[in-house]
């Protein structure tokens, strides 16, 4: 079991010696720092967040008011207790809203400091243990999203298999398929899921910024450097970073986090020292990266790094039984986003949703379902709720339509519903236009009236009068 942890800073080297025997013997691990500088690189460097720090107000280098709003800002989960000397009323008002623990005042009874940093690190476990437990609620999210198709499924599989490592894992497939679901799946099941999981888009950042947001930098390295910055890589320490485009990341900077994958430790810009960190380095990318390491735009030992676990996430095309889950899904968030009463799909807005290609994969069919739900106006998504370009699908796949059920079928019902379905597309893309309509299916305007009223989908003409060369007999069209 991992012990409890505080971190002493206090410019006093008798205090600290003091509170470090007192701690100590009830079994906490200890760290010390004489000031504020040294205190912010001491949380910092940290490979778990500390369990309590208690520190000075007043100190040579700095206030401990700047170092609390510093360190909620990097370990929300850490108490801070201040101590002083020089307590006023107004000061322990505001460390309270910087968000400190509490405040005492110098100089203190023994029994009650040890009273006050128990609290505090019990009010700290109560906030772990509430994460821990809300991932484990989470933990089965990434199941339905990620769907159970056989494709899916050998994904999931190795993704609970690979979880409890700390092997780099290299996640591939075509864009928008659910490549940072599948990282984020691997932090959940992992017993890092209590720290943080950062994702950097290594094709969205300035390459002039890259090396900063990565690595950090120290204050006055260049200019608009104003503070200094951890960076991803110390952010993150104890849980995960995910580089994803990995295949956009210049030739300069693989060479430089090649080296953080091996060393384990960053030197941000400016900084004289290295320092160590512990984080595990997923990475993803939509490109060939054999092909790109072939033509040089990859490098070869930093592939390698990378690879030395793969999961290649199937396109949604492949694993088009994921499809209702995943739609069924889209539509219950996005309903409850919008506010509307949306319960589910028609039979027919399913069939076209299984019979498009989805060449944006699995976030294409996000953003039809957004749409979709945006635009409906009854309580089921129907056909014309959805993109032409995906309501014409289902026509265009005859599989879809003439696959025989082993039990057999009403012919006089299939064709029915295969005429009312071509019907209510080509009225909806000729924009209701019923004389358009009846040309997109080479019928006359009198024969498309009849199979729509034959069809109970309208007695209504919205075109008016046909024209005279519309006026004959349904024929056997």
């Amino acid at each position: 079991m991992t012990p409890p942890s505080i971190l002493l800073i206090d410019d006093e080297p008798s205090l600290r010696q003091m509170l470090t025997i007192l701690f100590q013997r009830e079994g906490y691990r200890v760290g010390v720092a004489p000031g504020f500088a040294a205190g912010k690189d001491a949380i910092a460097s940290a490979t778990q967040p500390w369990d309590v720090v208690l520190c000075d107000l007043m100190m040579p280098d700095g206030s401990g008011l700047d170092l609390v709003t510093w360190t909620k800002e990097r370990a929300p989960s850490t108490e801070i207790i201040l101590m002083t000397a020089h307590s006023t009323v107004e000061t322990a008002i505001e460390a309270m809203k910087r968000g400190a623990y509490d405040f005492v005042a110098k100089p203190f009874r023994t029994p009650e400091l040890k009273a006050l940093v128990e609290k505090a690190r019990e009010k700290r476990a109560l906030y772990t243990e509430n994460r821990r437990l809300r991932a484990i609620v989470d933990r089965e999210r990434p199941r339905d999203l990620l769907g159970r198709s056989p494709a899916m499924r050998q994904v999931l599989d190795l993704v609970e298999r690979v979880a409890s490592g700390k092997t780099t894992v290299l996640v591939t497939g075509e864009s928008g398929t659910g490549k940072e679901r599948v990282a984020r799946a691997i932090h959940d099941y992992s017993d890092r899921r209590d720290q943080p999981f950062l994702v950097v888009n290594c094709g969205a950042i300035p390459e002039a910024l890259l090396e900063s947001e990565l690595f950090g930098h120290e204050k006055g390295s260049f200019t608009g450097a104003t503070g200094r910055k951890l960076g991803i890589f110390r952010e993150a320490r104890g849980g995960t970073v995910l580089l994803d485009e990995i295949g956009e990341l210049p030739l300069s900077m693989q060479v430089k986090l090649l080296r953080v994958l091996q060393e384990k430790k960053v030197r941000g810009v400016g900084e004289a020292q290295e320092s160590p960190v512990e984080v595990r380095v997923l990475a993803a990318t939509n490109r060939l990266v054999e092909q790109e390491v072939k033509e040089g735009r990859f490098r070869q030992d930093l592939y390698y790094r990378l690879n030395v676990i793969r999961i290649e996430v199937p396109p949604l095309r492949e694993r088009r039984e994921d499809i209702p889950e995943l739609a069924e899904h889209f539509l219950k968030r996005c309903a409850d986003e919008h506010g509307k009463d949306v319960r589910g799909f028609s039979p027919d807005t399913l069939r076209a949703l299984g019979a498009y290609e989805f060449p944006g994969n699995v976030r294409e069919l996000e953003n039809i379902v957004e749409r979709a739900v945006a635009l409906c106006v009854g309580s089921v998504l129907a056909l014309g709720d959805l993109p032409r370009e995906v309501s014409g699908a289902s026509g265009e796949t005859a599989a879809h339509l003439v696959d025989l059920p082993e039990g057999g079928v009403s012919l006089d019902a299939v064709l029915a519903e295969v005429e009312r379905r071509l019907i209510l597309q080509a009225v909806e893309r000729a924009d209701g236009v019923r004389t358009n309509a009846a040309k997109l299916l080479g019928i006359t305007f009198r024969s498309l009236r009849y199979r729509m009223q034959k069809l109970a989908l309208s007695e209504e003409d919205d075109d008016g009068p046909p024209s005279t060369t519309d006026l004959s007999a349904p024929s056997s069209d």
